[in-house]
Parts: structure tokens; sequence; C-alpha cells
């Protein structure tokens, strides 16, 4: 079977070359740019397509794939929300994911941003390398006896908060469900308007959907803690970006952290150091000095990778083989 891998990078490569096998019959074409209306055009002679999180896969675009001969989408990722499920039915595309890689690696990024933006350690190491040991400006707070709302407690949100236990938080968790590990630890679940007013950190782990987009809106953002922090290695829409600018004007959010950004699709994962950068809500987020932004990269291990390369491997393998498809969206 040919697929047409679209946002294909040099470590993509590597490692779904390094686990595919001869017998599973499976041959790769890699293609740098996203798959969109202009880039289509690639996937012709393919029976399948292996896209990632910034691939649109819209109704239009699906109708096309159909159109070529595409049989199977295989994401490289867990969210499927860039891709129309029903037009995907409708035209008899199967679509599978990698619904776990490796949650750890999330879960710490997670909180590696806490600890980093709290801290300012990214400003101290900057200031070292100026001969600058002043501590003015670098003061933090103990993580200890803290309040800590987890939005979220599927594996990465129940991973992050069973670390955060470690510091001596308090953690609040909200989810659709309860969950008896969590509560046998000594979390308590909560419902969203409680984490928004106890919290001293709100972290970001549940999936997007029509009912989480903007789930961090100006209404939430008010009824938050003076000098909050807010995380959010899931999603970028699960955050409105300009109500974010205005909690952080007012200073009633005091710490933001971002691996997510809602308009990331043409920024992330790309090298713009030498060009333009026209996306001017980004542009203002970057100018506080209490906003961390990594480019989406809290799932970029060597771990995670290997996963996610076995499992789309997998999947692909399984269709051609007419087998179950347990990753089937």
């Amino acid at each position: 079977m040919k697929v047409a891998v679209f946002s294909a990078k040099p470590y993509d490569k590597e490692f779904l070359l390094k686990e595919n096998n001869i017998e599973n019959n499976i041959q790769f074409s890699f293609f740098e740019p996203h798959l969109s209306g202009d880039s289509i055009k690639l996937a012709e002679g393919h029976e399948g397509i292996c896209v990632f999180v910034n691939d649109d896969l819209n109704r239009q675009i699906v109708e096309q794939l159909s159109s070529i001969g595409i049989k199977i989408i295989a994401l490289r990722c867990a969210g499927f929300n860039n891709v129309d499920i029903k037009a995907c039915n409708e035209h008899g595309i199967v679509v599978v994911r990698v619904p776990s890689y490796s949650p750890n690696a999330v879960a710490e990024h997670t909180v590696g941003l806490i600890l980093t933006l709290n801290r300012k350690i990214h400003r101290a190491y900057n200031r070292v390398k100026e001969n600058n040991f002043a501590l003015d400006g670098l003061m933090g707070f103990d993580i200890y006896q803290k309040t800590i709302g987890i939005i979220g407690i599927g594996k990465i949100g129940k991973i992050t908060a069973k670390i955060l236990l470690g510091f001596g938080a308090k953690i609040l968790y909200y989810d659709l469900h309860q969950d008896s590990e969590c509560d046998s630890l000594g979390m308590r679940y909560s419902s969203l308007e409680e984490i928004y007013v106890q919290s001293n950190i709100i972290s970001l782990h549940c999936p997007l959907t029509p009912s989480t987009k903007h789930i961090i809106n100006e209404q939430a953002i008010d009824s938050m803690k003076q000098g909050v922090m807010l995380v959010n290695t899931s999603r970028g829409a699960l955050i409105d970006t300009k109500a974010v600018i205005k909690g952080l004007k007012s200073l009633k959010i005091g710490y933001l952290a971002l691996d997510v950004y809602e308009e990331e699709a043409d920024l992330f994962f790309e090298d713009l150091s030498a060009k333009m950068i026209n996306d001017e809500v980004f542009l203002r987020l970057l100018t506080f000095p209490n906003v961390l932004v990594t480019g989406h990269q809290a799932f970029f291990t060597q771990e995670a990778l290997s996963q996610i390369a076995k499992t789309t491997i997998k999947n692909l393998s399984d269709f051609q083989s007419n087998k179950v498809l347990e990753n089937k969206v």
C-alpha cells in the first residue's frame, strides 16, 4: 500500500522508516507541506495518507481525497478535531489515530512549563549569560500547598496531577466523569466554576470539541483568582486568545504558558526566524514578560515518536489486512 505522509519532518521520516518492516508492504512517500487544497495533488497515486495536527481535512478536502482514491487517513496524533469525520464516513474513508503515545511526555513538559514560568528560569538563564546575577524580578512561589485545577483527567491530565501531588499541591479536577483513582489519591472532583475560583494554577488537558472550544473565555477569566497561572498543552482553541490577552493586561492572569495556539497552523513546526510573522495576536502575546510559549513540543520525545510510528504502521497494516481496527475514530 502506498501512503503519502504530509507535514513530514526529518524525524517523522526517520521513525516511520525505522519501524516499517518489509512484510508490512507499506510504501511511504514523504511530503513537507501541510495537506491543503494546494498540496492535495501530492496524494494522487496513493491509497492512504498520513497526517498530523495542523493538516486540514475539511469536507472539501475529504471529497477531493475520495475522488482520487484515498481509502484511509492515518493520524499521527490522538486528536481529530481537524478532520470532518462525518464527511469521511459518507465517502467511505476510514480514519485511524494514535490514541496514546507518551502521555508522560506531555505531562512532564506541562510541569516543566509551570516550574520555568514560576521561577523565571528562562529569564535567569539569559541574565547569567550576560553576567547579570541580580535576583530582582525573579521571585517565584512555592507550589507546595497551592491549589491546582486540572481540566480533563484523561491519561495526560492524570499523570500531570500525580506529578504535582508530589510537590504537595492540592489538586482539583474536572472531567465529564468522576475518577475513583484520583479520588483515592486525595484529588477532589470539582466543577469548572470551583476550579476557576479556587485555583492558583489551571492546566488544560481536555480534547477540543464544540463544547470545549474557548472553555477559557472572558467570563471564565473574570472568575479566576488574581494572578492565576494558566497552562495549555492540549489544543490551542481551548483558549480565547484575545480574552487571555485582556486578562494579562488587567493582571488577572499573572502567568501564561502555552505549547499550543489556536492559529498555530502557519507558525509551529517551521523555522520562521528569517521571515515576518503577520499574526498580530500571537506577536502581542510574545510582548508580555510573564508569557512562555513553546512550539507544540510537549509530545516531542524519542519514546513518543517511536510509539507514534509503531501505532501508525500497525493501523495501516491492519487496514490492508482487513483486521479489526482498534484505533478507528
